[in-house]
């Protein structure tokens, strides 16, 4: 596979968000981008994995398929296997380990089996290294008899942003706050409050999309310990991506939380972020919550929910408060929610347009309910 050509990326997604990551992924001008069930593809070259790891902030991982072959049982997998050429992407000792799924449309059904027989073609007729702790991972689709081959370029979920040391309980992933973000309109030009914003990430997210900052700066790749990496031209791409200018005037954004802890985390992973300039955060309940001066923006917050923290009944109360908080104090900002609990958010009291898809996270189906400017 050259460096000039063209392969399928897939671009891994939390279901329920593919149509807000191709929002995000034709905006950032990659071709052919298309939604499919858990994510998007899109057609490019290396340069472009690159690119979607360090600049998209919707996307969890990044799949570069670097090709496939029929295979309708075990030593055909293994023959075929042992002819792929596996030198032009992986490196003899960089450690990796090998993922199969397997469905029943195709003759080679057992995964286990399908792993064990490309291991043992990748050592004995590559000389590759193997461990089941390596960060990178070669994942193999068989599908209708149509192995499928893709190196995970990402190594780490690109959640990990690389400069968040200090979560909360049940932390909403970057990820999934960009996205939310981005269904809710926001641009990167007006203000952003959450009121509940434990370490954060909604308002340092917000900001970094402000500041013009890249979602993977902080952070390396799996697609570093490749073969084809060429680390002057990487480091030429992160350069020409780079649109942070210091935007200390423009817009500002607000945390706050009960939970001094919470106010104490997000203050420090907003300063490892870069974006300290432009945040503050405050202790306070969501009654005392205050609408900044200025021009109006967007509250997002993610509450509890009661499933994993907390008792639902005690809920109702704080979310009635929260929604009176908000259309007494808010009037023309907008206002997103997620929750895993249409009756919770109901008890706010907020005139929600008609809700998305759920998102899948963390075990639960979470949906964002978000409004137009309130009167």
């Amino acid at each position: 596979m050259s460096e000039i050509e063209t392969f399928e990326i897939f671009l891994t997604v939390a279901p329920g968000l593919e149509a807000a990551l191709l929002s995000e992924v034709r905006a950032a001008g990659f071709q052919q981008p298309k939604s499919v069930p858990g994510g998007v593809t899109i057609q490019g070259g290396w340069a472009d994995v690159w690119r979607a790891n360090l600049q998209l902030r919707g996307a969890a991982r990044v799949l570069a398929r670097i090709g496939s072959f029929r295979a309708f049982h075990l030593a055909q997998l293994d023959k075929r296997a042992r002819k792929f050429p596996w030198g032009d992407v992986l490196r003899k000792d960089v450690p990796l380990r090998v993922e199969t799924v397997t469905n029943k449309k195709s003759k080679i059904y057992h995964a286990g089996a399908a792993t064990q027989r490309v291991e043992k073609a990748l050592v004995e007729s590559f000389g590759a290294t193997l461990s089941k702790e390596a960060s990178l991972v070669l994942k193999l689709r068989i599908d209708d008899n149509n192995c499928q081959f893709s190196v995970d370029t990402s190594g780490e979920g690109l959640h990990k942003r690389g400069h968040k040391s200090a979560v909360g309980k049940a932390p909403m992933r970057e990820t999934l706050a960009a996205l939310f973000l981005r269904e809710c309109g926001y641009d990167g030009t007006e203000p952003v409050v959450d009121p509940m914003c434990g370490s954060g990430t909604f308002v340092i997210e917000a900001a970094e999309i402000a500041q013009g900052l890249l979602a993977g700066r902080s952070r390396s790749f799996a697609f570093e310990d490749l073969a084809n990496f060429d680390a002057e031209a990487f480091n030429a791409l992160r350069l020409e991506l780079d649109q942070s200018g210091g935007l200390a005037a423009g817009p500002r954004f607000y945390g706050s939380d009960r939970n001094a802890g919470a106010v104490e985390m997000a203050a420090a992973n907003a300063e490892r972020a870069g974006v300290q300039e432009v945040t503050s955060f405050v202790q306070r309940a969501v009654s005392d919550l205050e609408r900044p001066e200025g021009p109006p923006g967007l509250v997002i917050v993610n509450p509890p929910y009661g499933a994993r923290i907390g008792n639902k009944k005690l809920l109702f109360a704080l979310y009635g408060a929260l929604g009176q908080v908000l259309r007494e104090r808010f009037s023309g900002w907008r206002v997103g929610i997620v929750t895993s609990d249409n009756a919770l958010a109901k008890a706010t009291a907020l005139p929600f347009l008609p809700v998305g898809a759920p998102v899948a996270h963390g075990g639960l189906k979470i949906r964002l309910f978000k409004t137009d400017p309130l009167p």
